[in-house]
């Protein structure tokens, strides 16, 4: 699978400066358009889950441990850590952010019935994954629950709420920007929280914590290092990073409100970077200096996890159940909260019997991009390469999204 995922990452990367080339300066509009802050919300609170707040302190160590993965040695932890969450791999979002925003309306590969159902499937598996995500961290963060190991009946009880909510948020689209917003601040937030208990312990120092922030810069001293797999768990979130991308350029591309396509991509690489380098540096000081998270720390970033998952949990169960017809208008409240409530708790079930791969999922991403390509060379050449503005019908109101269901 290793060779699939690198013919992937290539073609990504090199439609990408296909896209600036022939496009760079062209206005995109969505048909919900935001605000360019709101938009970066809706961005980076969909485009991430829970994995940012709880796998870095479950990382750190492993990525120093040079003695296991030598391959790790080019660079320190928390430059590893960011380059597999931040920065060139935010290039996939803004790949299919483009082509759903601009390309697909005129190409509608996406609304051929065999690529839709699949499109499905991979929309549907990756929320359960996402919640499965959420499960799994739980013991560790809340070791007071149980043993530090064991998932208990309490930990299904607040990944199914999790689930509930996500599913009755969705109900309605007015509820996207609300959601967004309020995830953004409650995180940086909690960076403020944890950044102030750093400089209340007694070791800690702001030429300290300088130091640590400037380890960031091996990253794009050696950005190159990480465009392929560096191994068997890079691999893993390469293809996890696949998995979202696909859906992530379907829900943030209706949010777009006249930025230029260069802009975008700024917006894509630099925006959702600049809080995650602080937050990870944050974590990565606790964790080099062996300052202690449990108790109210710990909550803290759970709290924050949840709403994450419910962000993105929301705008996922909304583009699957559009896609499909099976709407609060065709269905009413009820039949549609119970179904999507069920089929959710039952799928991350499955990814906690290891029944579901989430490589599996990114794996047939990647198939859908080379079909999607081969479909324009074959039947949509002509008509994509004169493509010279978004959709006529997308025009810039941003009082849509108060007035949208």
């Amino acid at each position: 699978m290793t060779a699939w995922l690198s013919a992937g990452i290539l073609f990504t990367f090199a439609a990408i400066a296909v896209i600036l080339m022939r496009w760079g300066n062209l206005r995109c509009i969505g048909v919900t358009p935001v605000r360019t802050f709101t938009f970066i919300a809706i961005l980076f609170t969909s485009g991430l889950d829970v994995g940012l707040i709880m796998f870095p302190l479950t990382e750190f160590a492993g990525y120093a441990d040079l003695a296991t993965s030598p391959e790790y040695g080019f660079t320190n932890p928390l430059a590893i850590e960011f380059g597999f969450w931040a920065f060139l791999i935010w290039g996939f979002y803004f790949l299919t952010c483009f082509y759903f925003c601009v390309i697909e309306p005129r190409v509608k590969f996406f609304e051929i019935p065999v690529v839709k159902f699949i499109n499905n499937i991979v929309i549907i598996g990756t929320c359960a994954f996402t919640a499965y995500l959420l499960l799994s961290n739980l013991p560790w963060y809340m070791p007071e629950v149980g043993d530090g190991e064991t998932i208990v009946g309490t930990f299904y009880l607040i990944v199914f709420l999790a689930i509930a909510f996500a599913v009755y948020s969705s109900t309605s689209l007015r509820y996207v920007r609300i959601l967004s917003l309020a995830t953004t601040w409650l995180f940086l937030g909690l960076i403020a929280l944890m950044w102030g208990g750093a400089f209340l312990s007694e070791t800690s120092s702001v030429g300290e914590f300088a130091n640590t922030v400037a380890l960031l810069g091996d990253y794009f001293g050696n950005i190159h290092q990480f465009v392929l797999p560096l191994n068997d768990y890079h691999e893993f979130y390469l293809y996890w990073w696949f998995a979202w991308s696909i859906m992530i350029g379907q829900f943030t591309s209706r949010f777009v409100g006249g930025l230029r396509t260069y802009q975008v991509l700024v917006a894509m690489l630099v925006f959702p970077s600049i809080p995650i380098a602080i937050w990870f540096s944050v974590l990565y000081y606790y964790s080099a200096n062996g300052l202690e998270t449990a108790g109210f720390y710990n909550l803290a970033m759970v709290i924050v996890g949840i709403t994450f998952v419910i962000n993105s949990l929301d705008s996922l169960i909304r583009l699957y159940t559009d896609n499909l017809n099976l709407t609060v208008a065709r269905f009413g409240k009820v039949k549609y909260f119970i179904g999507n409530f069920a089929a959710l708790c039952v799928l991350t079930l499955l990814f906690k019997l290891d029944f579901l791969q989430i490589q599996w999922v990114g794996a047939v991403v990647i198939g859908l991009f080379f079909a999607c390509f081969g479909y324009i060379l074959w039947k949509k050449f002509s008509v994509v390469s004169g493509i010279a503005a978004s959709p006529k019908e997308n025009k810039i109101d941003f009082n849509k999204i108060e007035l949208a269901n």
